[in-house]
């Protein structure tokens, strides 16, 4: 039974991009395999400095991975500021990571090249994600290709203090779904919240059948045939579609007479079926916040015993612990 881990930042509403990048794939492991799953909200801070936010997203977004089955008994689940020995972690390994290795990082070039100013917490995101993956001794991590070059970051900090101290640290394998690595959103573009998008899995009927009839598309008129695999409904459709659905739909794009607008109907009410039995477990869990908050204390409690056996070995190699 592999160990795997992965944390996503509760940083706005959840959306369909989320789920299938990353959602639905944790919760489907926890069947065998040794899950510990976090919201990341000391990664969402690099980013927003709205607190009353932070607050409710994170809730939000627990109620979202328990709305959809993620099971806390089988689990490790938690909010990643309830587990310190991250931090702790978080300067040993900075001690040991050169400033050659964070500069190399796309993703904070990507984002000052983008306008946005940078804070000392987004350039040393890396070893704090590497914090998160080497405290658990995480095997597996499953990352998109954004992510791929921070696994490879913590992969070269793990062999340097290994190479130092003896091999303490586990070597985490990346594990990138690469059918599902990027889901368009209305515009063509990755989905993001960033980007504004996204289109939700529990929005209201209306909000989201407005947000799929939004969504991009060519001009070629309805009797004309259409290219499927250039459309963003249908690349969508498929995620929600029975694979004879995605044969049908496909025909009736290459021979014409489909209008996109039906296309999209289409498209909205298969993905209203799909989240309508997890809508009302969602329903049930944001009307007991408490009951919630209750959940991630045990998660958080539960990972902390794993937590602080590690971070007493790490101590150790490195003459912390006395």
């Amino acid at each position: 039974m592999s160990r795997i881990l992965s944390g996503i930042q509760p940083s706005g509403t959840f959306h369909i991009g989320n789920f299938f990048a990353m959602m639905q794939q944790m919760i489907n492991f926890q069947e065998d395999h040794e899950l510990f799953c976090f919201l990341a909200n000391y990664h969402a801070m690099t980013s927003s400095e709205d607190s009353e936010a932070l607050k409710a997203n994170t809730i939000e977004a627990a109620i979202d991975f328990l709305a959809l089955g993620l099971d806390h008994e089988k689990a490790h689940f938690w909010v990643q500021s309830d587990v310190p020995e991250v931090t702790e972690l978080t300067w040993i390994l900075s001690c040991h990571t050169s400033l050659g290795l964070l500069e190399r990082s796309h993703s904070y070039k990507d984002k000052v090249a983008k306008g946005i100013t940078p804070n000392s917490g987004l350039y040393i995101y890396p070893i704090l994600m590497a914090s998160d993956i080497l405290l658990f001794h995480s095997e597996i991590v499953p990352v998109g290709k954004d992510q791929k070059q921070h696994l490879e970051i913590t992969r070269d900090i793990a062999n340097h203090f290994n190479n130092i101290f003896g091999e303490v640290l586990t070597i985490p394998e990346p594990l990138i779904a690469e059918e599902i690595a990027v889901i368009p959103g209305t515009d063509g573009q990755k989905m993001s919240k960033s980007y504004g998008n996204t289109i939700g899995m529990f929005e209201e009927e209306k909000a989201l059948k407005k947000k799929v009839m939004r969504i991009q598309t060519d001009s070629t008129p309805m009797e004309d045939p259409k290219d499927p695999d250039t459309c963003i409904v249908f690349a969508l459709y498929k995620l929600f579609a029975e694979k004879d659905q995605v044969e049908n739909m496909r025909d009736r794009y290459t021979k014409g007479g489909l209008g996109y607008g039906d296309a999209k109907k289409e498209l909205f009410g298969l993905i209203w079926e799909y989240f309508a039995p997890y809508r009302t477990r969602r329903d049930e869990l944001a009307a007991d916040p408490g009951e919630v908050q209750n959940i991630l204390k045990k998660g958080a409690a539960k990972t902390r015993m794993v937590a602080q056996d590690s971070l007493e070995t790490i101590k150790k190699a490195v003459g912390l612990s006395i």
